[in-house]
């Protein structure tokens, strides 16, 4: 259980995981009120790892269900195990018949294996999935719902009814009610807009991508041992990056994996060679490479005009560094 909205951003800090009192605020409602909260914003911007580091803070299990296209309520809920059933059949085939035994008709034959049903659909015989795991756990679980949005109307429909009352009908067992109230976090990349009904049952989060001064400090949590200045050059650049109209902005995973990749090639500044040679790791369609690498050269044009301004006599740089922003 989470204090104050202050406990939520140190415990999650402790995680490795920098939000704002927004966020903060949000998780704690969450917790405190029992409801589910709906994460939404653009892809790569921290909305799964919400989920995973509240439970880690949380010290509560994980089961997640990942959401696409054609995901129906047998692969979220619970499937009968057919081919252990069978087993159980042929296992107790003497059983089978002596049940059947002075049966004279097959109404009467018919109604005594109907009267076994309860053998042979029963827990025992039930695989569940996320949804059953979560509702029927001994213990309070952190039930991660990921990109919802892909799944299709119907499927968000199902999931409305078991969110309302957290009760699962079986109709050859019965009702399951939820033994404890699972911490839910549902989240969408905004693929399709997500039901009305949906919205009021849940809390309503929106992550955008991070200012400059927060994505900073991502990056010296995320990637310790990086160079400063390298942090802040990289974080300078990808900001003007997402200003462009791209095809893909990105997100604050591809910032880490650059800085990753940066550090791996011993880079201590933004050459424009260097950024050339990488711009494939934040930006994933050639037109938008294009765009960004027409913005580094109006970058590296204003910043030669400052220094032909401010320096009488300049000295020619050297033609193999040249770097971006210094």
């Amino acid at each position: 259980m989470f204090d104050t909205v202050e406990d939520v951003q140190k415990r999650l800090n402790e995680q490795q995981y920098i939000c704002g009192k927004n966020i903060a605020t949000v998780v704690f409602l969450a917790k405190a009120l029992g409801k589910p909260v709906l994460v939404e914003g653009p892809a790569g911007v921290g909305k799964t790892e919400l989920g995973k580091v509240v439970a880690k803070a949380l010290n509560l299990p994980m089961i997640r269900l990942q959401c696409y296209e054609g995901l129906d309520e047998s692969k979220a809920l619970y499937e009968w195990e057919y081919s252990k059933q069978l087993l159980y059949t042929q296992m107790l085939r003497d059983k089978i018949s002596e049940i059947l035994e002075g049966a004279n008709t097959l109404k009467e034959a018919s109604e005594r294996i109907a009267s076994q049903d309860d053998i042979f659909f029963s827990e025992r015989f039930i695989v569940p999935r996320p949804l059953l795991k979560a509702i029927t756990s001994e213990d309070q679980v952190l039930l991660l719902i990921d990109e919802v949005d892909k799944s299709d109307p119907e499927f968000e429909a199902f999931l409305l009814e078991v969110l309302s009352d957290y009760t699962v009908s079986v109709p050859e067992i019965g009702t399951l009610e939820a033994k404890h109230i699972p911490l839910v976090f549902l989240t969408s990349n905004n693929a399709r807009e997500m039901s009305d009904a949906l919205k009021r049952r849940c809390l309503h989060l929106y992550i955008d991508y991070p200012d400059e001064a927060a994505e900073i400090e991502i990056l010296n949590t995320k990637v310790p041992g990086i160079d400063s200045r390298l942090v802040e050059d990289i974080v300078h650049l990808v900001q003007r990056v997402r200003e462009l109209d791209l095809k893909k902005t990105p997100s604050i995973s591809e910032t880490l994996d650059w800085a990753r990749a940066l550090m791996v090639m011993n880079a201590d500044s933004l050459e424009t060679e260097l950024v050339n040679d990488t711009l494939n790791i934040i930006l994933k369609h050639q037109g938008d490479i294009q765009k960004a690498q027409s913005e580094l050269n109006r970058l590296l044009e204003q910043k030669a005009a400052e220094r032909a301004a401010d320096t009488p006599q300049p000295v020619e740089p050297d033609p193999g560094k040249k770097s971006v922003l210094h």
